[in-house]
């Protein structure tokens, strides 16, 4: 593989682009700091086809327009990533959208029996047989100039990925499950996921209380913290931490002088004007009402103390079935769908359709209606069939 020196003009940019506009898939991925920026600061750009690979300098001025149409424009080259996650949400920053088509090699090393979250350098030890240099893995990637060691080392993340991508998918084929990917890869690339308003942030955060009047001053809060971040280009907690947000909605502040008694806060908060604009966020707090509150349990029904031991059941049939077919757990199920069929759910449960069905929902309905069991056998769990009958698909 051919490895250019540092893309740092956009002619070079848009001539290396088009060579990679020519292939089936390319490989991504991105170097950034956001320490002490809201907004992650994009340092680099890595990008490789199976025939040449470069890193792309956004700091050097260049129009980056041609490599950004490529991954968000351009439906006819895959665009490939480990644990993408940062990555897509820097491209959507700058765009406004996901790259598309995308594939992220995590989550199908999930299918591969690679376990669960499996790390690139890992994956990459597995699958080539050798370990990556991790010198330059502390790099402040903002800093020019960038030594030749440290592009090295940010270019071999996407010739490795380059490499091991065609592999994958060449196992995925031989063993029928690449499939079962499509859904797990359209929610990584929907769009919602790095988009909210500054009104749905309090989401995020760890509830105080379900009062809804606190909720309701918790919401204001932290869509005013969420814009005076994004405003200012600073981190959530730069602007005022999560714990001291809960406090003020939990024991609101009668007057801006008062802000200067509350932990977390300096004197200054008394009379400065983010304090003042802080106040007036809060002034235009309302408790929430109906859907708005959120579920004590969300999505998950209560269950009984049976109910619980049922469930407890259901995530050892799926530890038994994800071991044997070498798949993540979490590929095939969540613990709120486990918990959802304990409680007598049988709609609407992705393990009752598709692939999950086949692989764990059959025999976790069966378990749970009382058809099967566990038994030991030789020192070994296994499931005893109790009662025959055939179990079809619920969604």
């Amino acid at each position: 593989m051919h490895i250019h020196p540092l893309i740092n003009t956009t002619d070079e940019l848009a001539a290396f682009t088009a060579r990679l506009a020519e292939h089936p898939f390319v490989a991504v991925d991105t170097e950034f700091m956001r320490e002490n920026t809201y907004w992650p600061e994009l340092c680099l750009l890595q990008v490789a086809s199976i025939e040449e690979a470069a890193a792309i300098d956004p700091q050097a001025g260049l129009d980056l327009t041609p490599i950004l149409d490529l991954m968000v424009k351009n439906k006819n080259v895959l665009k490939v990533f480990h644990a993408g996650g940062q990555d897509l949400e820097i491209i959507h920053n700058l765009t406004g959208q996901v790259p598309s088509p995308l594939f992220d090699t995590q989550i199908a090393a999930m299918a591969l029996g690679h376990g669960e979250q499996v790390g690139y350098s890992n994956l990459i030890e597995s699958l080539l047989g050798h370990s990556l240099d991790k010198g330059a893995r502390f790099t402040d990637w903002s800093r020019r100039p960038l030594d030749k060691r440290q592009i090295d080392y940010a270019i071999a993340d996407v010739t490795h990925l380059a490499t091991i991508f065609p592999r994958m998918v060449e196992k995925l084929r031989k063993n029928g499950r690449g499939a079962w990917l499509d859904e797990e890869m359209e929610r990584l690339a929907d769009p919602s996921s790095f988009a909210f308003a500054p009104e749905d942030a309090w989401k995020r955060l760890k509830l105080p209380s379900r009062n809804p009047a606190v909720l309701g001053r918790l919401k204001a809060l932290a869509a005013w913290r969420e814009s005076e971040a994004r405003g200012k280009n600073l981190p959530r907690g730069r602007i005022i931490k999560d714990d001291t947000l809960g406090e003020l909605a939990s024991h609101p502040p009668k007057t801006q002088d008062d802000l200067g008694k509350v932990r977390g806060l300096s004197a200054g908060w008394r009379n400065n004007d983010i304090g003042a604009r802080m106040m007036a966020a809060l002034a235009t707090a309302k408790p929430l009402e109906g859907d708005d509150l959120p579920d004590r349990e969300p999505r998950r029904p209560g269950l009984t103390k049976d109910g619980v031991l049922v469930s407890d059941l259901l995530k050892l049939l799926l530890k038994i079935r994800a071991k044997e077919s070498g798949v993540a757990p979490k590929l095939i199920a969540r613990t709120d769908e486990l918990e959802a069929l304990a409680a007598g759910v049988r709609s609407g449960l992705k393990i009752l359709g598709g692939w999950r069905f086949e692989e764990f929902g059959r025999d976790a309905l069966n378990l749970v209606e009382g058809r099967i069991g566990f038994a030991i056998e030789n020192g070994k769990l296994k499931m005893s069939r109790i009662v025959d009958a055939p179990v079809e698909e619920t969604v």
